[in-house]
């Protein structure tokens, strides 16, 4: 983080970094927040937790951390639950909530109140507010911050102990271009450290150049799990063909084999088709060949927002949504 911290402070050792969320099940009443999550995050990366609102990330969040009890199942850090750390700020670092910080204490003042907490000094407290860009505003009230300067502050906070895990719930909500380009180079330097970096969001554009693995969950079910490159390979291409000869392309069509990856003829106009698994070039060769004048040869790029909303479903906003959880602590 600095020459200041390269001497570590000393952690819980069971904290290795891992986490496991094994089985997990959370229901609330008649809502299953959480159902059957099953997913393991490792040290030295950044995980991107994502999924549409109401998904079960913040639960998910909360039970890791022990403000929610689960229904079913287990979630550990190092292979101990939360609870059993003597010194969780040490070993986990979490921000939740930006909003969660007094008004009417000043940015230095909010880190005191935790330093015993986290077993440092002043001069830890100073250090990262300069590392989150707060430095000079360490003596400003919260109630006058932005947005975007809450979260910093809320990092300031998860950084206090040093922690080699930390579970950040939307962080870069609120900030500006550049805060969210910093943000980014924040998160792979803690990576880069060894620390095992869990970072939510409902967006997958938002943090597709930070992470290195793609946790998505929907309905509170895992539907994806791997690296982001893994995930980038299952776009497929697509290619918008039309013709003229409606006939002729749908012969085109049945020739080359293309007849399964092509979508629904009663959601197309005649004359035009939508191929899938099949690039611009193919088609085009295929129909210089057999004579058939094209109108349009478009393709079309999935892209990796375009996959994770296949993963989640179109239906995602009429998802199970995540009751409020203040007051609802075990």
């Amino acid at each position: 983080m600095s020459s200041a911290t390269s001497s570590r402070i000393e952690r819980d050792a069971t904290s290795d970094g891992v986490i496991v969320i094994d089985h997990l099940s959370k229901n609330f009443g008649p809502v299953h927040a959480v159902d059957d999550l099953s997913f393991t995050v490792h040290p030295g990366r950044v995980t991107g937790f994502l999924g549409p609102n109401g998904a079960g990330k913040t639960t998910t969040l909360r039970i890791l951390l022990g403000l929610v009890s689960p229904t079913a199942g287990t979630a550990t850090i190092g292979g101990s639950t939360y609870g059993h750390f003597v010194q969780p700020m040490r070993s986990v670092g979490a921000a939740l909530e930006a909003a969660n910080i007094h008004p009417g204490r000043s940015a230095l003042d909010h880190l005191r109140v935790y330093a015993p907490q986290a077993g440092v000094s002043d001069t830890r407290c100073r250090e990262v507010l300069d590392f989150v860009g707060l430095g000079s505003v360490a003596g400003r009230r919260a109630g006058g911050f932005s947005l975007g300067m809450r979260q910093r502050l809320a990092l300031a906070t998860t950084l206090l102990g040093d922690p080699p895990v930390l579970l950040l719930d939307e962080p870069a909500n609120g900030l500006d271009p550049e805060g969210i380009a910093w943000l980014r180079g924040l998160l792979r330097h803690l990576a880069s450290e060894g620390r095992t970096v869990l970072v939510s969001s409902h967006v997958l554009s938002e943090v597709e150049q930070t992470v290195d693995d793609v946790v998505i969950i929907a309905k509170g079910r895992l539907v994806h799990s791997s690296t982001l490159e893994e995930l980038a390979a299952l776009a497929e291409p697509s290619v918008r063909v039309m013709s003229p000869d409606a006939a002729g392309l749908d012969s085109l069509i049945t020739e080359a084999g293309w007849r399964d990856r092509v979508e629904p003829a009663d959601a197309i106009q005649p004359g035009v088709a939508v191929i899938h698994r099949v690039s611009a070039s193919e088609i085009g060769a295929r129909a210089f060949a057999a004579g058939l004048e094209l109108h349009e040869l478009a393709s079309r790029d999935v892209g990796l927002e375009g996959i994770f909303l296949q993963l989640v479903g179109e239906d995602v906003g009429a998802g199970t949504a995540e009751p409020h959880l203040e007051g609802m602590a075990r």
